[in-house]
């Protein structure tokens, strides 16, 4: 049990610095990157002023808070594994993987994790600068918050790799499974709360919706973060819940999968 620990361990920091060495390698992109996620903060300007003639129950600094904790989220959580898979299956790339001692699916999951790690600097300096723009909005997280957060983003970015990865399966039947991405894409980006936070949301649309993965991707973490009300132990236990669900189709469609796949796609 120790002999395997100790390689698991080696593998897993042999995979992490090669992938972080290559991402660095992309630091321009990975600015441009960041820059296409700016959707929240420019959102945030038009809840601002909703938030002056409306009544929301959030303040217009709640909302500033808010849309910089989702920007940040959207940071941490982006995968795009999807259209990797698919090039591999469709382009018989995946073969070379299958030659590996190693699911290829960690491959794709260290890549993602060490480019979190590429990002961070960027990150800060945004958020230095959106804090420069916005003195009055600034605030300290509690020592709680900030470690509720770390988990909660943790646990969004493996629900949303594995959800696009086992959609990313299909890639074994059609040429184009990214085209499901883009309609999951759609509910991704009105019920997770990329447009308004969940606050703002009806009661009974907001109780449905708190049942499906779509606001722990990104609502759940960023209010955890600014201190918005949240009942964590229930929101977790759902996100394990759903990351358990995915996980396990994407086990039964790469079975599936494997048995169709004939080294020049699929």
């Amino acid at each position: 049990m120790n002999q395997r620990l100790k390689r698991t361990g080696r593998i897993a920091q042999t995979l992490l610095t090669v992938y972080y060495a290559y991402m660095v390698e992309y630091r321009a992109e990975l600015i441009l990157w960041m820059l296409s996620g700016s959707l929240p903060l420019i959102l945030m300007g038009v809840w601002i002023q909703a938030s002056q003639s409306g009544q929301f129950g959030l303040s217009s600094i709640d909302f500033i808070r808010y849309f910089l904790a989702v920007f940040l989220v959207r940071q941490f959580t982006v995968v795009w594994v999807i259209w990797e898979f698919e090039r591999e299956v469709v382009e018989g790339k995946l073969s070379f993987r299958l030659l590996q001692p190693l699911d290829p699916g960690w491959h794709h999951f260290m890549s993602h994790f060490a480019e979190r790690f590429a990002r961070l600097p960027f990150a800060i300096l945004l958020v230095i600068l959106f804090f420069m723009l916005y003195p009055q909005a600034v605030w300290i997280p509690s020592l709680s918050q900030v470690l509720l957060f770390l988990l909660a983003v943790t646990l969004a970015f493996i629900l949303r790799f594995v959800t696009q990865y086992a959609f990313a399966m299909l890639a074994f039947w059609i040429e184009r499974a990214n085209s499901l991405e883009s309609f999951f894409f759609l509910f991704y980006l009105f019920l997770s709360g990329i447009i308004a936070p969940l606050e703002v949301f009806p009661p009974i649309v907001r109780q449905i919706v708190l049942w499906t993965p779509f606001p722990y991707m990104i609502n759940f973490p960023a209010s955890l973060l600014i201190g918005l009300p949240e009942n964590v132990v229930q929101g977790l236990l759902i996100m394990l819940g759903w990351i358990a669900l995915f996980w396990a189709l994407n086990r039964w469609l790469w079975q599936k999968g494997l048995r169709r796949y004939s080294g020049m796609g699929a």
